[in-house]
């Protein structure tokens, strides 16, 4: 089966950061992008976070709109997403909110290493799916096995250490940046991406396809596995 085709969503400050030091939850967006993030969730067909993401923010990772989630039961879907968390050391708590909400339909699917999936077998129980990639995590394997699952669209939600795989591998398909009017300037604050070797290098321009106004956020779209006509 064909991979899923891949969206990559982050919502970053002004100098690049996804998050600040502060305990509480730093929101970048706004409610109107927001709003339009819960409609790219009803286009696809799961969802993926890494370990960091779930353990720093709880998300629950449902779709909110009691519309769009009719109408994917309308159209045969799942009403919620299917949910995947990506773990090298498979520490995950089971009191987290990504386990227990929108998974009445299909349970959560846990990637890990072996070793990870050697400490979640007991930790989780029923409440995931989980599947080992071997000795480390492997992207390309985590692809080729959502497609034998039959996801056509995945999107991804972070956090740095995801985006920075996914985007160093080549994988991503469509990229989502809602720029926030912020400036972070936290040395220690996690940034959308970390160093990495990228495709094509620093001279490499991605292809823009799209600047929306999202209220006071710039929403920027790119193909990133395509050149930009100017470049």
């Amino acid at each position: 089966m064909p991979r899923p085709y891949v969206v990559s969503s982050v919502a970053v400050s002004i100098d690049g950061y996804i998050d600040d030091t502060i305990p509480e939850r730093l929101h970048l967006s706004n409610s109107e992008d927001f709003d339009r993030v819960d409609q790219v969730r009803t286009e696809s067909d799961a969802i993926l976070i890494g370990a960091e993401t779930l353990r720093r923010d709880n998300p629950r990772l449902i779709i909110k709109s009691d519309d769009r989630r009719a109408a994917r039961v309308a159209a045969g879907k799942p009403g919620h997403l299917q949910k995947i968390v990506v773990t090298r050391s498979g520490d995950l708590d089971a009191a987290a909110n990504f386990w227990h909400h929108g998974v009445d339909e299909q349970r959560p699917i846990v990637y890990t290493t072996e070793a990870g999936a050697e400490k979640l077998g007991d930790r989780l129980g029923e409440l995931a799916t989980v599947v080992s990639l071997g000795e480390a995590v492997d992207f390309a394997a985590l692809l080729d096995d959502l497609g034998d699952r039959g996801i056509g669209q995945l999107m991804i939600e972070g956090g740095t250490s995801i985006h920075t795989a996914v985007l160093s591998a080549g994988l991503v398909d469509e990229l989502h940046v809602a720029v926030a009017p912020l400036l972070v300037g936290q040395a220690d604050a996690p940034r959308f991406v970390n160093p990495a070797e990228f495709p094509g290098g620093t001279r490499r321009r991605m292809r823009l396809v799209d600047i929306t106004q999202v209220g006071d956020v710039a929403l920027l779209r790119y193909h990133p596995k395509q050149e930009s006509s100017d470049g």
